[in-house]
């Protein structure tokens, strides 16, 4: 399973929250004070998420979210609502922000500076299969939802039938018995 699948499942899933994407991020390295004592608790990979509620109305959210070094586990660190977001500075920032941000905020928007012009368009390819793909995973569901359903409808009318059977079987021994004597 990869790193993001996991995080999806581990963090995201509990919280009725679908992930929309997330990125690995490294820290910017500091000159190491060896008289001072860090407490911290090792290596770890951080990675920034974003996503959404499942439940209306929808609120976007960014969490860090960190895996300790031996562990199989993610951690959530922290966690922003999108509203609390003001700029976005970066020449090449992951398109899925700035459409999360154009889709789900509706009074105050983010100012995006220093990005490139693609990234601000309208709906690009990738978008367009990314939303295709949502569409096709949803059928997918629905469809998965509704076999089980008629799982489920053909596996009590089996016990009817197997109720039905072994008391049809009870009379026709009983009648044997009677007519046997």
């Amino acid at each position: 399973m990869s790193a993001k699948s996991a995080i999806s499942k581990e963090i995201f899933a509990p919280l009725d929250e679908r992930m929309l994407g997330a990125v690995q991020v490294k820290r910017r390295t500091k000159k190491k004070i060896p008289f001072l004592a860090t407490g911290g608790q090792g290596e770890y990979l951080t990675y920034i998420c974003l996503s959404v509620t499942n439940k209306k109305p929808t609120q976007a959210s960014i969490t860090k979210v960190k895996q300790f070094e031996g562990s199989t586990s993610f951690v959530r660190r922290s966690q922003w609502m999108l509203e609390q977001l003001r700029q976005v500075n970066g020449i090449d920032p992951n398109r899925i922000l700035h459409h999360t941000c154009q889709r789900y905020l509706t009074d105050r928007k983010p100012e995006f500076i220093n990005c490139q012009s693609k990234i601000m368009g309208g709906n690009s390819i990738l978008h367009s299969a990314a939303d295709s793909v949502t569409s096709a995973v949803q059928k997918a569901s629905q469809a998965l939802n509704e076999r089980g359903e008629r799982l489920g409808r053909a596996e009590e009318k089996t016990e009817d039938m197997k109720n039905s059977a072994q008391q049809f079987a009870e009379t026709a021994h009983k009648l044997a018995m009677k007519h046997k004597c």
